[in-house]
Order: C-alpha cells, then sequence, then structure tokens
C-alpha cells in the first residue's frame, strides 16, 4: 500500500499541477511572449508563469528537495529528494493554441520515482501515481492496450523543430518505416501525456529518440504499473536520464524494437 504521507504530497501536488494547468489555459488566448530558444523551439511566459506557480508551491510543500525544471534548471543539494517538473509540456502546441499540453511533476527519493503527476486540462486528462499503488488516469487503474500485433497498433513519436539533422534524419526513418507496418502513426510532441495514453490504452506505443528528462520521468512507472515497457532501442531498461524512450503496452514491443532497428 501507498504510504499516508505520499498520498497526502499527491493530493498536494496534484492540486498545484490543477493549479498551473488552469493559469496556462487562460493565458492561452492572450499575448504569450514568445521567445526563441535553440533553433526553432521557443518558451513563451505561461512556460514562466507556470514553472514559477509550481517551484514556489513545491518550496513550501517540500522545502528540503531540489528541483529540476525545463526554464530554471536544477536547484538544491544533489543528495536531497528531488522533483523533476515540466511546467508546460508541450509549449509549441499550447502556442499555436493546440490542446495536447501538459504539466508534468516526477518526485523522487533515493534516485527512484515515488510519485508521478500529468496533468493535460485541454486534452483532458489527469494521470497519478504513487509507488505502493496508485497508478490511474482519469480516475481509473491503468491497463495497457491488447494489441498483439504492430499492423494493429497506433504509434505516436516526437519529432521537433529543435533536432539536430542527425536526430531529425534518424526519426523520419523510423516513421517512415513504421507508417508501413503500423495502423497509423502520429506526432502528437508531448511526452508526458503520450505516456500517459499508453498506460490508459489509449495509444499502443509512444518513441521518443531524444527524449529529455523532464518530460518523461513523471509517466514512466505510470506505463510500467501499466503492464507496459519503456525501453532504449536496444531493449534495455530505460532510465531518466537515457535520451531514449520506446513505450509500449509490452506485447507488441520485440516487434516495435526490431523495426526502429531495421529503419
Amino acid at each position: 500500500m501507498t504510504e499516508p504521507r505520499l498520498l497526502a504530497l499527491l493530493d498536494q501536488a496534484d492540486a498545484l499541477a490543477r493549479r498551473a494547468g488552469q493559469v496556462l489555459v487562460e493565458m492561452q488566448g492572450a499575448e504569450l511572449g514568445v521567445t526563441r530558444k535553440e533553433l526553432n523551439d521557443v518558451v513563451t511566459a505561461a512556460d514562466l508563469a507556470s514553472e514559477r506557480l509550481v517551484i514556489d508551491g513545491l518550496r513550501a510543500l517540500t522545502p528540503e528537495a531540489a528541483i529540476l525544471s525545463e526554464e530554471a534548471g536544477f536547484s538544491g543539494s544533489e543528495q536531497a529528494p528531488r522533483w523533476i517538473i515540466d511546467p508546460l509540456d508541450g509549449t509549441v502546441n499550447y502556442a499555436s493554441g493546440l490542446p495536447w499540453f501538459s504539466v508534468t511533476m516526477a518526485y523522487q527519493e533515493q534516485g527512484r520515482t515515488v510519485l508521478g503527476l500529468t496533468h493535460a486540462p485541454l486534452a483532458g486528462l489527469s494521470a497519478r501515481f504513487a509507488e505502493g499503488g496508485v497508478a490511474t488516469v482519469d480516475g481509473r487503474p491503468v491497463r495497457a492496450s491488447a494489441t498483439k500485433r504492430l499492423s494493429d497498433a497506433v504509434v505516436s513519436i516526437c519529432l521537433t523543430s529543435h533536432y539536430s539533422t542527425e536526430d531529425a534524419n534518424r526519426t523520419s526513418a523510423v516513421i517512415r518505416r513504421l507508417a508501413g507496418l503500423c495502423r497509423g502513426v502520429r506526432v502528437i510532441v508531448s511526452g508526458g501525456l503520450e505516456m500517459s495514453l499508453v498506460a490508459a490504452g489509449r495509444l499502443d506505443a509512444f518513441i521518443g529518440l531524444k527524449a529529455d528528462i523532464v518530460s518523461h520521468a513523471a509517466a514512466m512507472p505510470l506505463v510500467r504499473a501499466a503492464g507496459g515497457r519503456v525501453t532504449t532501442v536496444d531493449g534495455q531498461d530505460s532510465r531518466d536520464e537515457d535520451l531514449e524512450k520506446v513505450v509500449s503496452n509490452g506485447l507488441i514491443h520485440e516487434e516495435l524494437l526490431q523495426a526502429i532497428r531495421s529503419a
């Protein structure tokens, strides 16, 4: 069973994620103050407002914990428990007025994720994980899909404007390969949301070949709790710091890995 202290912290962090999500929804229709980052990637005033709200809230809840955030970077002690947060995962979608974005939070103790949250306010998804028993999407226990063949699978893959030419070429080759093998290939680019959809059985797989830690740490244990797998392309269990995240319902995983390697 989940420890009472973790359940309490999960509920408090969930309320914080929902407040941040509401701020994002309210700001999406306003002037966003878009600033260019590397290549064609962007950051908006909403990223920074959500990040400030989340960081301040988490420091009040867990003053001893370190925090790793997409824009603010790392603060705190390397030896302390830590939060890994993306206060706006899917910024380009958000800045374009699309609904595929989320607030993600992972809380780690001794290098292990014991809490995970993904809140996507306009996509209508709320995913919660707490070590010891809590693993839900929209209040329902997670369960990966029962799809057994890649030919019946719907797979999402990340391809972004800030990939290097090599990264883009590698990902494009995988897309071309999967296009002839899968029922459908989708490019959504909100990793925490997509991995939560795999955990809920709504997507059969998600592939990120250059996956950052802040977007994916919260949902990795959720997928595994649902019976799915999260590995690198060579089939090893993917760690938070690994760039490769091949996520599936588990049943199609080996076939999916073979397809990626053959690309």
